[in-house]
């Protein structure tokens, strides 16, 4: 193709039901250096793999579990609607949100069961592609509606030890991707978890930040004790739009280094962790707090 042509490749190499399609401006820009994997995979520190099914599940016989019979709904109650969108999105403004809990491979349920989301993985039309200012980014090319799963941020599982390691070898230039979920329960104890797209991941790792973002981010459990990092619709977002998270984790997004998401029972910190240098924000939001957010607990 000529330096003004334009292609499109499908960045999942078919691991995806959906392509996740990149847009190449030209014949000088290349794909990205990664392994494209659809879910979270075992890293250096990791003693558990996130693909072993390790929590219990339902004994329902219908197509979609009902929450008077489901042991998955009694004991954490529902988390979508028939849609599949999330019931109890509004909560993502106040301190806490909902744990979500969803039916796994050991449940005898069907797989259109409506408590099925993020384990059927991306289903809308996504586009990587060059933001100019931004490095790389991803849009959407049909409407969003509010709740609705968007995709997960999915990458190797590491260990503290393996994070700290990773960091304190990044440079100033370095893109860092690692993402760092603290969920405090109410007994006191505290469950981290350290997911690195960096070499392996899906289209999660092109997300960019905004301090007004249209993304969240929900720990979701379905198989493992290990939650998968999913991402949904704070707002009805348009086709053609960019989609951005909050790195801190956060959806407000209060211009603080140190903002604060919440699960019941207890809290949940969620921050993409960068290098000990402050990188300038270029989100463009009015109220964009010119700095990503910083989290030196790992280095630290």
């Amino acid at each position: 193709m000529s330096g003004t042509d334009r292609s499109y490749v499908d960045l999942s190499n078919g691991l995806e039901e959906v392509p996740v399609m990149i847009l190449l401006d030209s014949d000088r820009q290349t794909l990205p250096k990664f392994q494209y994997s659809a879910d979270n995979v075992q890293g250096a520190g990791c003693t558990v793999d996130p693909s072993e099914v390790t929590l219990p599940g339902c004994t329902c016989q219908s197509h979609s579990c009902c929450s008077e019979t489901c042991t998955c709904l009694k004991t954490h109650g529902p988390a979508y609607n028939s849609n599949g969108s999330l019931i109890n999105i509004s909560k993502t403004d106040a301190a806490y949100c909902d744990p979500v809990f969803e039916c796994n491979a050991v449940c005898t349920c069907g797989d259109v069961c409506a408590n099925r989301v993020v384990q059927r993985g991306v289903k809308l039309k996504l586009e990587v592609f060059n933001t100019g200012t931004r490095g790389w980014g991803v849009r959407t090319l049909q409407p969003i509606t509010r709740g609705m799963f968007v995709c997960e941020y999915a990458g190797e599982v590491i260990g503290f030890d393996e994070a700290r390691r990773r960091q304190l070898t990044q440079t100033p230039e370095d893109n860092n991707y690692i993402i760092a979920v603290r969920e405090h329960s109410g007994t006191g104890s505290i469950t981290e978890t350290f997911v690195d797209p960096g070499i392996v991941g899906n289209v999660g790792r092109f997300l960019n930040h905004s301090c007004l973002p249209n993304l969240f981010m929900l720990p979701v459990r379905v198989h493992s004790v290990i939650p998968r990092l999913a991402l949904f619709a704070g707002r009805d977002i348009d086709a053609k739009e960019e989609l951005m998270f909050d790195y801190s984790g956060g959806y407000r997004n209060q211009p603080s280094c140190e903002p604060q998401s919440a699960q019941r029972g207890g809290d949940l910190q969620a921050s993409r962790t960068p290098a000990p240098q402050r990188k300038a924000c270029r989100c463009g939001a009015n109220n964009c707090a010119q700095f990503l957010p910083l989290d030196l607990s790992i280095i630290n």
